[in-house]
């Protein structure tokens, strides 16, 4: 175990703190501009310039956010679906006719979005009206496949694949249990959900084989694919946890690398867009960055009250902001 010790290179001293007031749930980059999305109502816009802008953009908490890099899309508990753009331009996308609350966004190619209520699923691609699907459960996370307007619907007992713009009955993609947080790989040949027991489960996309990843200490709630898809980084372990993709099994029969092994769980996760580079945030507060070829670790953020609930990269792989489930929010310089 380690507790960042004192030989361990440090950027800290490149953050600015930003005055969240809430909860962090989440943080994306538009351009330069960094988006916290608050657990309550509203989203805070830091831009390179110096100045941020608070917005109120739900009547009450904020449950789901995603970006393609341009818009914010989140979903409240006041069951409505908005999309807030670098300038703080925010438009009503949804409301839903039940008043239940959006659980999940997605984002997804050519502007495509998605979100959930209830059982069901939702998509906008393009003009026109919403096309919607029912799933057997209620829905426990949304993906949109790379390339082509295919949405993945995790929920209890597998994942339905649904073509949203075809006529073909959506496809199921079974395992007992309770999915949430699916997501496709990047060349789009594997799909993975993390479940309410500790642990992943995947499939290959083209027959179906099912992958099994296990051994953690608590319910993986972050991960992440390294650029060009080689690995899936984490959470649920007091280390990060790396799966091999590189082959066409993905990690079947594989084992994963640790790295960064630390008193406390990783809570969240996030991927450096142009290197094998790794965020990773603790329950105790600190981020460090860790280098997969060698397992270098730079300290980016000390511990702090709460633990780390939001990690984010801009394009570039020069921003970093994080934020955290008591209110402390930051970006940090690497450029």
């Amino acid at each position: 175990m380690t507790d960042a010790p004192p030989n361990t290179p440090s950027v800290v001293e490149r953050t600015r703190a930003i005055a969240a007031g809430a909860p962090v749930v989440a943080v994306y980059f538009l351009n330069h501009t960094a988006a916290f999305v608050l657990g309550e109502e509203a989203v805070v816009l830091v831009r390179d310039e110096g100045d941020e802008q608070r917005l109120p953009i739900h009547a009450g908490g904020i449950l789901s956010a995603a970006s393609d890099g341009v818009w914010v899309i989140t979903g409240g508990d006041d069951g409505k679906v908005f999309v807030t753009g670098e300038k703080g331009d925010s438009k009503l996308v949804a409301s839903d006719a039940k008043h239940r609350w959006i659980d999940h966004v997605a984002t997804g190619p050519d502007g495509a979005i998605a979100w959930s209520a209830g059982k069901s699923a939702y998509v906008m691609a393009g003009k026109g009206d919403p096309r919607t699907v029912e799933v057997q459960s209620t829905v426990g996370g949304l993906a949109f496949a790379p390339k082509g307007v295919r949405l993945a619907i995790a929920h209890y007992n597998g994942v339905t694949l649904w073509f949203p713009n075809a006529q073909a009955a959506p496809e199921a993609l079974e395992w007992k249990g309770s999915h949430h947080h699916v997501a496709f790989s990047p060349n789009g040949q594997f799909l993975v959900t993390a479940m309410q027991e500790p642990t992943l489960h995947g499939w290959r996309v083209v027959d179906a084989k099912h992958m099994r990843m296990s051994g953690y200490s608590a319910r993986v709630r972050s991960f992440a694919w390294t650029v060009g898809g080689k690995w899936l980084a984490t959470s649920g372990s007091e280390q990060l946890v790396m799966w091999p993709f590189q082959g066409k099994d993905g990690p079947m029969g594989k084992q994963p690398k640790m790295f960064a092994a630390f008193a406390v769980r990783v809570t969240a996760i996030a991927c450096h867009p142009k290197q094998e580079v790794v965020a990773v945030g603790y329950a105790d507060g600190t981020v460090l960055l860790v280098r997969i070829d060698d397992g270098a670790e730079v300290l980016a953020k000390k511990p702090g009250d709460a633990p780390v609930a939001a990690l984010g990269w801009d394009a570039a792989g020069s921003l970093l902001a994080w934020g955290t489930e008591g209110g402390e929010a930051g970006v940090i310089d690497l450029g």
